[in-house]
């Protein structure tokens, strides 16, 4: 089954599984344990790297959206669960067609192709994949110092298991966007004449898209990320 599913993200990601071992370890794992590591290569020609040079005040940030918790902040969702005395094989609050285990676990997207096809469309100037360190600490990764990534609450609705997720744990509306992707797992950074266009390729491709923020100067001491409408995102 592991290995299926790596073979199936391989499909949707138009990579090839070039290689595989297993071992069995009984002295160091035992029962049902198991462990996995996995690495991926890629290329790219010079000129078509991005560095995020080009992202500019102006620039417009289309959010991808997510198909759920994606692959961070399982720690804190463990220890949610356990807070809120709940067993994976129970309904889902926020999802009452599936258990909890199945509907935390729904598979990351993988928004390789669409990216791609957004890319050779031009007008991209950066793809930040919202992954450890959510909304808040992802973006600043592609652009300088001299801009602020101001991103509105408004353009989307936080998905049910993030709002079930902030309640049960209790945490803090800056500390969800710290950890979790909050419903957008992509931001394509595009200039605003492009934007339009852009959007439409990429629900063509299958995605959601929001228009989620604006890239504006950062002043003197400024935020790299001001997240707006935080606090009132999380109701039903």
């Amino acid at each position: 089954a592991v290995v299926a599913g790596i073979a199936e993200g391989c499909r949707q990601a138009g990579c090839a599984l070039v290689g595989g071992e297993t071992a069995e370890m009984p002295g160091m794992y035992a029962g049902k344990d198991y462990d996995l590591a996995g690495f991926a290569v890629g290329a790219v020609e010079r000129d078509r790297v991005l560095t995020g040079a080009k992202v500019a005040a102006g620039d417009v940030l289309l959010g991808l959206a997510a198909s759920g918790v994606h692959a961070n902040g399982f720690s804190l969702v463990r220890g949610i669960i356990e807070r809120a005395g709940m067993a994976l094989g129970t309904r889902a609050p926020f999802d009452r067609r599936r258990t909890l285990g199945r509907a935390l676990l729904t598979p990351t997207r993988i928004y390789v192709k669409s990216s791609l096809a957004a890319l050779k469309a031009g007008g991209v100037h950066a793809l930040a994949h919202i992954t450890g360190g959510g909304l808040i600490e992802n973006p600043p990764r592609v652009f300088g110092t001299h801009l602020t990534a101001e991103i509105g609450f408004s353009a989307w609705q936080v998905p049910p298991v993030f709002r079930w997720l902030k309640d049960a744990g209790g945490v803090a509306h800056r500390e969800m966007a710290r950890t979790f992707n909050c419903g957008i797992g992509m931001i394509a950074f595009v200039a605003r004449p492009q934007a339009g266009a852009i959007a439409d390729l990429f629900r063509r491709a299958g995605e959601t898209v929001f228009e989620i923020g604006t890239m504006i100067p950062r002043p003197a001491g400024g935020a790299a990320v001001i997240l707006e409408g935080l606090e009132g995102a999380w109701r039903g």
